[in-house]
């Protein structure tokens, strides 16, 4: 084999290798508290002078009761990420509380950076994701039990008791973001144009305007 070949292909492999073992870096210093003022573009936020680093910036009270569930699907997420501890910037990780009325629902969605923890305070819950084979994974989780929800898969869970329930929530991405499956495709700005949504579900644009009529945020 030629020494022009060997070459090549060493720089194939290494590439191959670089690829595969890509992930985000670990962080070079103790803390990098987001400033999001500081209005400089990253994967992530700008850091705080660590001179102005205070407990403040990692502490947060407001998980510590059940939130007030003023909507049609009977359940709200209190999130406790990078946008409300500060503190949270660079280190990967992040929490949220979840409580639900009986019946409650929190609809289909995903997190498309972020592997979901669940650890079950109080209630039961019905709770299932999709793999990319279609197959649908469940169980019914109670009290002091845990299910986990694989980063990036559509995942839901549904209270089908008669009594409040509540998770608390562990995510690997101090910003895992949510992208919630049914107001995605009906509620966005600009809209799915509708003859897509029709051809997708197999329905008429009329039933498609209902749908995005029923989603639409209220107006206050």
């Amino acid at each position: 084999m030629s020494p022009t070949n060997t070459w090549g292909i060493l720089a194939i492999f290494c590439s191959a290798v670089s690829f595969v073992f890509a992930s985000d870096p670990d962080t070079l210093q103790d803390l990098c508290v987001a400033l999001p003022s500081s209005g400089v573009k990253v994967n992530g936020f700008a850091c705080k002078a660590e001179a102005n680093v205070t407990a403040a910036d990692f502490f947060y009270d407001g998980l510590a009761k059940p939130a007030a569930i003023n909507n049609t699907v009977g359940s709200v997420v209190t999130a406790a990420n990078v946008e409300k501890i500060p503190g949270l910037n660079t280190l990967g990780v992040s929490f949220s509380r979840i409580d639900y009325k009986p019946g409650g629902l929190n609809p289909p969605h995903t997190h498309p950076r972020a592997t979901e923890i669940v650890f079950v305070l109080e209630g039961q819950l019905d709770v299932g994701f999709i793999t990319t084979a279609n197959k649908l994974i469940s169980k019914s989780i109670k009290k002091g039990e845990i299910f986990v929800f694989p980063k990036g898969l559509v995942h839901y869970q549904k209270n089908n008791g008669d009594k409040p329930a509540s998770v608390l929530s562990a995510f690997s991405s101090q910003l895992p973001g949510t992208l919630s499956i049914a107001s995605a495709l009906f509620t966005s700005t600009p809209t799915v144009p509708d003859d897509v949504l029709a051809q997708a579900f197999q329905i008429d644009t009329k039933q498609v305007e209902k749908i995005k009529t029923k989603l639409a945020p209220k107006k206050s």
